[in-house]
């Protein structure tokens, strides 16, 4: 139990609480928003921005090409605040360019694409600019986890919340369906323009770094589409449900079932959030890095036994509440649940180590290997099993990327001197 203390006394004083609170804070605006949006604009309308805004969504993660996450990896490698700021600096002016090239093929691509709904490619061009404001809010965020002021990353979590909030409310009331895409664009400029001053950074500093160089390139654009692919994975149950059983109403409720489980996915991603640097700093340390696997594994393998425990006592109970008429799929929400203590103990960690050692690429590889199984396993059992099939193949997929994340980590581990 000492492992467990000094875990949460260690996430605790790394201001962890501030993030867990604004991170359910940015759920309740986020969801209340959304309900706002469903009440402001009619449905027709508003399913053409959400369909055009989904599509934006799986490219933000490779906004700048992915600097964002070259900058807290190598950022937290260097020692001082100069090199650190420099850094931030070299990203922030070869991100937004490389974030306007990406703007220009989403556009130009799209130009040619006959979309089925009417004004899609209209909103595409409108939503796609959210890519500049959200690769300037990701690093700004980033900047303030390298300096270890996890409090101040949580204030812009949660300010961004509120403006969100606003903004649609605002927006969507006097302008529909436009003014709901716009809006999704304001919250992360302001928050930027907001907070950026508060980094304190000498933007007249021109220090060259030699870490700026194809690698670092290279392991910001993997991490990126690594996150995309994860992505990718948890909805294409959705997607194969609908293109095999050809019921829109099974679509509906896998994704109202499988809700509760992708939803609690944000617990050790806050963790995460919180810690990455400060292990990251300590990687070539291995008593401190087999330490905090220690401490990380135990308290989620506790935590994820709760878990197991409470969704099997009362399953039928959690699934009345989303819908009387789920009850007959508890063997799936389950299953589900069984599935994501897979990433509770193995994936949240392990993932993020390879990242930390610079092994980016190696998610990559892992992701496209389990996006192609996913596939694959989902014509054999969906058509066998029904919605419980798509179930049976994620839940399987969160332990194998899991225990493959582990495997490759402890290999490539000890090549590290």
């Amino acid at each position: 139990m000492n492992l467990i203390r000094s875990y949460i006394s260690s996430f605790l004083s790394r201001k962890g609480s501030y993030v867990f609170l604004a991170t359910a804070f940015a759920r309740i605006l986020s969801f209340i928003a959304s309900w706002l949006a469903l009440k402001l604009i009619p449905n027709k309308e508003l399913g053409v921005v959400l369909f055009a805004y989904n599509i934006i969504t799986f490219l933000i993660p490779i906004s700048g090409f992915g600097l964002h996450q070259s900058l807290i990896r190598y950022g937290a490698l260097i020692k001082t605040t100069e090199e650190k700021n420099s850094l931030f600096l070299y990203v922030l002016k070869k991100g937004l360019l490389a974030s306007l090239v990406l703007v220009l093929i989403i556009i130009s691509v799209s130009y040619f694409i006959d979309f089925k709904f009417e004004n899609t490619f209209t909103y595409i061009i409108i939503l796609s600019f959210i890519i500049l404001p959200s690769f300037l809010y990701n690093i700004i965020r980033n900047q303030f986890r390298l300096q270890h002021d996890n409090q101040t990353y949580a204030y812009i979590d949660a300010v961004h919340s509120v403006i969100f909030l606003l903004s649609v409310f605002t927006l969507s009331y006097f302008f529909q369906e436009i003014g709901y895409a716009i809006a999704l664009i304001v919250p992360p400029l302001l928050t930027s323009i907001l907070f950026i001053k508060k980094l304190n950074i000498d933007f007249s500093s021109k220090i060259k770094l030699s870490i700026t160089n194809f690698s670092f390139w290279k392991y910001g654009f993997f991490a990126s589409l690594s996150n995309v692919l994860t992505q990718l994975l948890f909805v294409i149950d959705i997607l194969l449900i609908g293109y095999i059983l050809e019921d829109t109403e099974l679509v509906t409720n896998y994704r109202y079932i499988s809700l509760i489980p992708f939803s609690l996915l944000f617990l050790p991603r806050l963790f995460i959030a919180t810690d990455f640097v400060t292990f990251t700093e300590n990687i070539f340390d291995k008593k401190y890095t087999l330490n905090y696997i220690k401490s990380y594994m135990l308290f989620f393998f506790i935590i994820s036994s709760f878990i197991l425990l409470f969704s099997f006592l009362f399953a039928k109970q959690i699934l009345t509440i989303l819908d009387p008429n789920f009850t007959i799929y508890v063997d799936t929400f389950l299953i589900l649940m069984v599935g994501i203590t897979g990433i509770y103990i193995f994936r949240g960690i392990f993932g993020n180590l390879l990242s930390s050692i610079g092994k980016a690429h190696v998610n990559y590889y892992i992701a496209s290997l389990a996006l192609v199984i996913n596939i694959i396993a989902n014509f054999f059992l969906i058509p066998l099993y029904g919605i419980k099939g798509a179930a049976i193949t994620s839940a399987i997929l969160m332990w194998l990327t899991g225990i493959g994340s582990l495997i490759w980590f402890k290999i490539l581990y000890k090549k590290i001197k």
